[in-house]
């Protein structure tokens, strides 16, 4: 294992501070390293694998569609795209649908989009778009500009121009960054990326009323809150909001790369053919995937599951901090879950992660003094109580390092 370890630091570009062990295999919720240790996986891939890693009914639809298709280009239509942009049609406000291959590129597809239709339909100089403080819309230019976070922008100017930002769930004086120039806002409805913080019904009302004033879209940006992953198909259900423009990814194939936007017939059809594109988006296999992952996904009983999933989670973790007292907050959506611990607990995060590695239990920092949790949605009932104990015991080591 430390060989691997040291080719990895030698032969990639250091993006990244993984873990101290190497991934060989994984089944549902469960990870095996290159030494045959095993690991209960509170992440899946940073909400990603849904439906559990290797997933049989996926792996075999995976397995068919290699051999009849693997890739054309968009130069030529084929069937699985075609299925799954209806299927997600049906299932949602949408009547048009782009696919494309990550988060980051389904944030750039929706704010071409929505400036291509704003400057045609009003004005050329109807392009600007509205943000907000600790968002999170991907690593790309496009992304960390919206997010105007320093740790994501430094080393990174000029950014992209036409981006203002405001504070997250505040309504004073937001007002004044909407005008005749704003194309769209985007927003998360569930920010998770320092921990989950939900959207407000006085701030999304809010932005209701400016955009329908101003003449602009709202961009919702579900990469990570989609598909099933709050307990809902897509979070905007429990929100009182349907978006003009919606980015999805992540969870749509269970790991394989596929993303995209959905929207209206007006919205979508201010693209003509060159205005956008992407060589892989939409392809075969994994639309393929897709598919399977919202026929199952999008039932009702297995959203309500999720729901039950979630209350196991809180009800433990709330046993816990009874006894112990280490948590400030537990907040929740659905199965994406965040722990933020109180100062008189003196936890050091980093420690409390390798601490969990070394007792078999994979988490994933948000800052200084929050952990979160993004299991698969079909986690059994006895891992996450297994897991939550490791966590328990990966806590009171770190406090007495």
């Amino acid at each position: 294992m430390k060989k691997i370890i040291k080719e990895y630091s030698n032969y990639t570009v250091p993006f990244y501070g993984p873990a101290e062990f190497v991934v060989k295999k994984a089944k549902g919720s469960i990870v095996w390293d290159v030494d045959n240790n095993k690991y209960i996986d509170f992440t899946a891939g940073i909400a990603v694998t849904n439906l559990g890693h290797s997933n049989e009914i996926l792996s075999k639809i995976m397995q068919k569609q290699s051999k009849e298709l693997w890739h054309l280009s968009n130069l030529y239509i084929n069937e699985p795209a075609v299925k799954l942009a209806k299927k997600l049609c049906q299932k949602t406000f949408a009547e048009k649908v782009f696919f494309c291959n990550s988060g980051g590129e389904s944030i750039e597809a929706a704010v071409k989009t929505a400036r291509k239709y704003t400057s045609e339909k009003f004005n050329r100089n109807k392009n600007e778009i509205i943000s907000f403080s600790s968002s999170f819309h991907g690593r790309t230019m496009l992304g960390i500009a919206l997010a105007k976070a320093k740790n994501l922008t430094n080393g990174f100017a000029p950014l992209p121009k036409g981006i203002k930002n405001h504070p997250y769930n505040d309504i004073k004086d937001l007002d004044s960054l909407f005008s005749s120039k704003t194309s769209a806002v985007i927003l998360e409805l569930v920010q998770w990326q320092s921990g989950i913080t939900k959207a407000n019904q006085k701030f999304i009302t809010k932005i209701k009323q400016l955009a329908k004033k101003h003449n602009a879209l709202i961009i919702i940006d579900e990469v990570q809150s989609g598909i099933g992953r709050t307990g809902t198909f897509f979070a905007y259900e429990q929100f009182n909001i349907t978006p003009d423009i919606l980015c999805f990814a992540k969870g749509i194939a269970n790991g394989f790369p596929l993303g995209g936007i959905l929207t209206s017939n007006k919205i979508g059809n201010a693209m003509h053919v060159g205005s956008h594109g992407t060589t892989f988006g939409g392809g075969p296999i994994a639309c393929s995937i897709g598919n399977s992952v919202v026929d199952i996904i999008s039932k009702k009983t297995f959203l309500r599951k999720v729901q039950k999933k979630e209350d196991i989670f809180l009800t433990q973790l709330d046993k816990i901090n009874l006894k112990h007292n280490y948590f400030k907050s537990i907040c929740s959506a659905g199965l994406w879950i965040s722990v933020e611990f109180n100062q008189t607990a003196s936890i050091c995060i980093d420690s409390l992660i390798g601490n969990a590695h070394k007792k078999g239990l994979m988490i994933l920092k948000a800052n200084s003094n929050t952990i979160r949790f993004s299991p698969s949605l079909i986690i059994e009932d006895a891992l996450i109580t297994k897991g939550l104990n490791i966590f328990k015991e990966s806590i009171l080591q770190t406090q007495n390092q």
